[in-house]
């Protein structure tokens, strides 16, 4: 009797476990259920639809946020560099590239949550696609860091893990058939500091 009770109940510390285990895994991976990825860059354009997956629903209740719809935008979030490196607050980045048409975007580092970054300052974490200088062909260099950098620059600040967040308005991508030759801009390492 004793055994079958200790089997029963190690039986179902193992399946709670192993079962809380992996639904904690796939709301927290970046890639899973639903995702396109774009060289660094992840999103999961089924999210806010009535066809999104079951994951992506616990994702957006559990996060408390309003997902965009298929007409009104898409968002993409990169967790590592070029060099497949996790982004950390205490280096420096270059984004460089061009962005996709879309009426308007925004950049920002978050954290874990995919918050904006709390910099301590009046400046945030965030740019907009109305107020960054452009070259010649239309592309974009944003200098991400803690020291001011000439042209565009991202504040951040602190330490630990980062994620940038680009999200694209009402973008003819945000459709299935946008994002077969879409170039999203790449993520290089300029240097860390202690």
């Amino acid at each position: 009797m004793l055994k079958t009770v200790s089997l029963t109940l190690l039986s179902l510390v193992m399946a709670i476990g192993l079962g809380g285990g992996s639904v904690w895994y796939a709301l927290n991976a970046q890639d899973g259920v639903g995702a396109i990825r774009i060289g660094q860059w992840t999103a999961f354009p089924e999210i806010g639809t009535e066809g999104s997956d079951p994951y992506s629903k616990a994702r957006v209740a559990r996060e408390g946020v309003l997902a965009l719809g298929r007409a009104e935008g898409l968002s993409f979030v990169a967790e590592r560099d070029e060099a497949g490196q996790p982004l950390k607050r205490e280096c420096a980045y270059t984004i460089e590239g061009g962005y996709p048409t879309a009426r308007f975007w925004t950049l920002y580092a978050a954290d874990q949550s995919l918050g904006v970054i709390d910099t301590g300052k009046a400046r945030q974490a965030a740019l907009q696609s109305y107020e960054v200088l452009r070259r010649p062909d239309n592309s974009v260099v944003i200098s991400v860091g803690d020291r001011p950098a000439p042209g565009n620059w991202l504040l951040t600040a602190g330490f630990g893990k980062m994620y940038f967040v680009l999200t694209f308005y009402d973008t003819p991508i945000a459709s299935s058939t946008g994002l077969s030759d879409v170039a999203l801009p790449r993520i290089l390492k300029a240097g860390c500091h202690a």
